[in-house]
């Protein structure tokens, strides 16, 4: 169905900024910054953050912020029309060049919220040969491209060019890049310290630095690249930090980097979504993989998440096998696997994508209504960045977790941890109710063309797996007579007949 796009908060088709407020548009190119543009650097003294700032009254749409002419006729052919919470909350103070800390769970919009503001203070300018304007940094790959795609447009209409800098991609077209010079650049970690270390890249001219999903760059072990990176952007310059949450780790750069932030907290857990439905379904070992498989078989798409990269390939396997046109998608694939995959998934090519937590974060699919924990997450951080791949933008979606008999306590305790009461039920495959909540079904049994044979098809069928405690679904238990693609066939059976009574 078509309809008018409001503003994708995720970014994946965020609108994204202006020259500062009043600043023309030119054809001609901007003229090249020298030193005298920047500010005396000076380095303030650490300040605790101001207290959160209430959410402002709606806002009718960008016209409001003072954004250049350029920008809002780009924001409006893209059908970006009216501000999300936290794009509304931030926008005034960082146009103003405040610094920021914003709270919001994935999805609330962060990526306009920072990106208007960094291509509104950076329109006019021209960056020297390695030598950057404004830095995003960001823990993905996957999220790197998200905010880079999203930004691309909007800095075209103000003649910003964008570079984005990951791994496992081709560091000599990046180096390139960014010798032709970049106002923008989109980075991780890992690959800018390369492009830094290699003289391919000086920060002493960055003005605005972005560090995005901050508590997950901190998970992920990058804070010492982090810090380093931060240490040579240009001192005095305007820094937002925007975090799902705010522990120990985030509030040490925080206090370190940010001078007198204004926070926003808008939105900021999975549990104030109401188009997000939360639920806890327990299950046993030995029917987990068939329960598994009739989910994934339903109509329309479905994100699964599991914990190990061996897990994934295995469950994926199985699946292609049983006729459910899944792929796998975790750190052990090229960045241009991952790209096609997550292309495929998009177009709707594949209906099942098997994720590790490297999905997590930095992906928007559109019309996404199901996210399935097929291992639960480790923590209630995990939990949230998975589950906000769907309730987007408004949308609904809902977020299963299975759970077996010895993961019920830890599970609770997340769910408290997250601020979540799920609705919990005992399924079992082949029952009405499971294909109530997940739209479960029986899979087809004809393989997807060059599946390769799944061990859960032919393998040996009484040994038990070995797996860690929460990990992918056992193998479980078969008869002579069955194969878990026979198991799925009889619970379909069995289905049709409790629904017949």
């Amino acid at each position: 169905m078509n309809r008018e796009r409001t503003n994708r908060p995720d970014g994946a088709a965020d609108g994204i900024a202006p020259p500062a407020p009043g600043t023309p548009a030119t054809d001609n190119p901007a003229p090249r910054a020298s030193s005298a543009d920047i500010p005396a650097a000076g380095t303030p003294a650490p300040r605790a953050p101001s207290a959160d700032i209430p959410a402002p009254a709606a806002v009718a749409g960008f016209e409001e912020f003072g954004l250049p002419t350029p920008l809002l006729t780009a924001l409006g052919s893209e059908g970006v029309k009216v501000p999300f919470p936290i794009q509304a909350a931030t926008l005034p103070d960082a146009l103003a060049g405040r610094d920021v800390l914003g709270r919001g769970r994935t999805g609330s919009g962060k990526t306009l919220a920072f990106g208007l503001a960094l291509l509104a203070r950076t329109a006019g300018r021209r960056a020297d040969s390695r030598r950057p304007l404004a830095l995003v940094l960001v823990p993905t790959r996957e999220l790197a491209q998200q905010v880079t795609d999203a930004l691309t447009p909007y800095a075209r209409s103000l003649k910003l060019r964008t570079a984005a800098v990951v791994g496992g991609v081709s560091i000599s077209r990046q180096a390139g890049a960014l010798r032709e010079g970049a106002e923008v650049v989109v980075a991780t970690p890992g690959r800018l310290t390369d492009l830094v270390d290699r003289g391919d890249c000086r920060l002493d001219r960055v003005a605005v630095t972005v560090l995005d999903e901050a508590d997950r760059m901190a998970d992920m072990g990058f804070l010492p690249q982090v810090t380093a990176l931060l240490d040579q952007v240009r001192a005095g310059g305007q820094r937002m930090l925007f975090s799902a949450t705010l522990d120990r780790d985030v509030d040490t750069l925080v206090q370190r980097y940010l001078h007198d932030p204004v926070v926003h907290s808008v939105d900021p857990s999975a549990g104030a979504v109401s188009t997000m439905e939360h639920h806890v379904l327990y299950v046993q070992g030995a029917d987990k993989y068939a329960t598994t498989t009739e989910i994934a078989a339903r109509e329309g798409r479905v994100i699964m998440f599991l914990d190990t990269k061996h897990s994934v390939d295995r469950l994926t396997a199985h699946l292609r096998g049983s006729g459910i046109r899944a792929a796998a998608l975790h750190g052990g694939k090229s960045q241009p696997q991952r790209t096609h995959t997550l292309e495929r998934f998009r177009t709707g090519e594949l209906t099942v994508l098997v994720a590790t937590n490297v999905a997590a974060r930095g992906i928007h699919i559109d019309n996404l209504d199901l996210v399935v924990n097929v291992d639960p997450p480790a923590d209630h951080k995990d939990y949230l960045h998975r589950g906000g791949r769907t309730a987007r933008a408004g949308e609904s979606g809902r977020v299963v977790t299975l759970v077996l008999p010895d993961q019920r306590r830890d599970v609770a305790r997340l769910m408290a941890d997250a601020g979540i009461t799920p609705h919990t039920a005992r399924v079992r495959s082949g029952e009405a109710e499971l294909s109530r909540i997940t739209g479960a079904q029986a899979p087809s049994g004809v393989p997807v063309p060059g599946a390769a044979p799944s061990k859960e098809r032919t393998g040996k069928t009484d040994e038990a797996p070995r797996r860690r405690r929460g990990s992918a679904p056992p193998q479980g238990r078969r008869s002579n007579a069955g194969t878990v693609t026979a198991q799925a066939r009889a619970a379909a059976a069995q289905r049709r007949a409790n629904r017949a009574r």
